[in-house]
């Protein structure tokens, strides 16, 4: 049975004899009339020994052995629709096993991104300049438990070329479960993500989150920030009720509130805010969000509690798109209690708080790859409790994204 599917599959993958095919099989001599289909069928992995590198080709094949060998043919586009029809069972089987194997194989997933970025920054009274320029990389590793959860993972790798000496450090920062329970969206473990659209938190976290709802949702977290070291926080809760309808319109209110493991640690910050954004036009947007906190002291001095972000965008460069770009520009008015680590590329690291403008431009200059440029000018809101550090600054800011 081995000799003449052999001769079948060599005449329907079109495989004729060959000068140089190797001989895998030490029971199949040169002179052997099938030698050459034999070998270039095992070279194209339609065809495999035993264990003792044999072929042993006037063995009689089970139907399931025969089975096998009709689904690889198939997979390298032979045409052995009779066989196929003869062993449908097997292959039907066979299949379920083949597809097992898929999905555990793809059971692991894992994307990155890499970004290079430079900085410079003036500050002013006191004036001083500083640079910095990095390479940051970011590999994730997506792990399917079933079909309703996901574990996520990231390493992260960051290398600053500020001198001469090697500087870089390597760590797990991301390590959440993900997954749908009831109709709740879940996510629980450590995160790295943002609150209040950036304006109040961007950074690491330990918390369970959880939404429900799309176009109008509700949404919630409770864990322990690892960006608050101004203010020594130790435990946050959020909670958020709007709309994501990609309509004209879409808005949310909530409130983040910050503390630490007992009241009388620290006092306890409480942040409102309230955010719209506007679709213009296809390719234009506008947005506003206004934030207050129930605390007006910063390291024992009297702040402004409240603030606002006005934002206008315009396109926006897509990774998937070469060719794609952006326009933006932000002014922001934030008292320093209304934001705990801002995600913005200036400086907002005054005592009082912060005010000024911003405005950039991103474009994808080839698939996956996408350069940005931006100019923050910011200052002290209350320059007599930042003196010391500089009531001004402004920043240039260039980095390149690749993701794959």
């Amino acid at each position: 049975m081995k000799k003449s599917l052999v001769l079948a599959m060599a005449m329907a993958l079109g495989v004729t004899a060959s000068a140089y095919a190797s001989n895998p099989f030490t029971d199949v001599p040169a002179g052997h009339w099938a030698y050459d289909s034999i070998s270039k069928l095992a070279a194209a992995g339609i065809i495999e020994g035993y264990g003792d590198d044999t072929f042993r080709g006037d063995r009689l094949m089970t139907r399931y052995e025969m089975a096998q060998i009709v689904a690889k043919a198939l997979a390298k586009g032979a045409n052995v629709d009779r066989l196929a029809a003869e062993f449908a069972d097997e292959l039907d089987a066979l299949g379920f096993r083949v597809a097992a194997l898929e999905k555990k194989s793809d059971n692991v997933q894992i994307t990155g991104e890499v970004r290079y970025h430079y900085a410079h920054t003036e500050l002013k009274n006191p004036s001083a300049n500083e640079h910095e320029h990095g390479l940051r990389t970011r590999l994730y590793f997506t792990g399917k438990v079933n079909d309703n959860w996901n574990y996520v993972g990231r390493i992260e790798n960051q290398q600053w070329f500020d001198n001469n000496k090697e500087d870089n450090d390597t760590e797990f920062n991301v390590a959440q479960l993900e997954g749908r329970l009831g109709g709740l969206d879940i996510v629980a473990g450590k995160q790295d993500d943002v609150f209040a659209d950036v304006y109040i938190y961007d950074g690491s976290f330990d918390a369970i989150k959880a939404k429900y709802g799309d176009k109008l949702y509700i949404s919630g977290a409770f864990g322990r920030p690892h960006e608050a070291d101004d203010f020594d926080y130790h435990r946050f809760w959020q909670a958020e009720i709007g709309t994501a309808t990609d309509g004209f319109a879409d808005g949310k209110v909530g409130v983040m509130s910050f503390g630490g493991v007992t009241q009388a640690e620290t006092e306890r910050n409480n942040i409102f805010y309230a955010g719209l954004n506007f679709n213009l036009g296809k390719d234009l947007a506008l947005s506003g969000m206004y934030l207050k906190s129930n605390n007006d002291k910063f390291d024992g001095m009297k702040v402004d509690d409240d603030g606002y972000v006005v934002g206008l965008n315009f396109k926006g460069a897509e990774a998937e798109e070469p060719g794609s770009w952006g326009l933006f520009a932000n002014y922001f008015n934030q008292g320093r209690t209304t934001y705990i680590a801002h995600t913005i590329d200036g400086y907002t690291d005054f005592n009082a708080g912060f005010k000024g403008w911003a405005v950039g431009a991103n474009v994808t200059v080839a698939k996956n790859m996408v350069a940005n440029v931006a100019y923050y000018d910011t200052k002290s809101l209350k320059s007599a409790l930042d003196v010391d550090e500089g009531t001004k600054a402004r920043v240039l800011w260039s980095q390149f994204d690749i993701t794959f």
